[in-house]
């Protein structure tokens, strides 16, 4: 599959076949994606804790409630993605410009692990509604939770949707020197 073909594919995940495990070498191949990830100074300020089995279930827990994320507990992995200490020069980066350099590296380290995640012929949802307090107990957990990815085969009877976006004439605006 090409990067559009990829792009195309991909789709939040909300019914995962409960009865098919996530092989090791497919979870080794979507980890590796997000270390390839580009950081703020190659800092990779971001930790992934890989739960299976109980533990999945504890972080299902704490990204559940008020009707939301039920399909979470079907998963049969979720990475917890959590914050780490920033790169020295990264910091002072963050600190001069004003800007969450984190929250931009673990956005794109989510788009490399769930891109490779579709390419592996797996579905993938990103949750950013959790309880941190819960997530980082059922983890073990001291920095803040910032996503939890389920990952997983989906149901057979959950087919791909059309994608919903902006055109792209919305989206992009040209500009020539002036």
């Amino acid at each position: 599959m090409d990067f559009l073909e990829i792009a195309n594919a991909r789709q939040s995940c909300r019914s995962y076949d409960e009865t098919r495990p996530v092989e090791q070498e497919k979870l080794d191949a979507v980890l590796a994606a997000a270390r390839l990830a580009p950081s703020a100074c190659n800092g990779q300020s971001y930790h992934f804790t890989v739960c299976r089995g109980q533990a999945a279930k504890a972080v299902a827990a704490g990204v559940s409630g008020m009707g939301m994320n039920k399909f979470a507990a079907q998963a049969p992995v979720l990475i917890v993605v959590s914050e780490e200490p920033y790169a020295k020069s990264a910091a002072l980066g963050a600190k001069l410009k004003k800007i969450d350099y984190r929250s931009i590296d673990i956005g794109i380290a989510a788009a490399y692990l769930t891109a490779e995640a579709a390419a592996q012929g797996l579905g993938s949802c990103i949750l950013g509604w959790l309880d941190d307090a819960k997530v980082r107990a059922a983890c073990g957990l001291s920095k803040p939770v910032r996503l939890v990815i389920a990952l997983g085969y989906a149901k057979p009877d959950d087919p791909l949707r059309p994608k919903k976006r902006k055109a792209l004439q919305e989206l992009v605006t040209y500009r020539e020197d002036v």
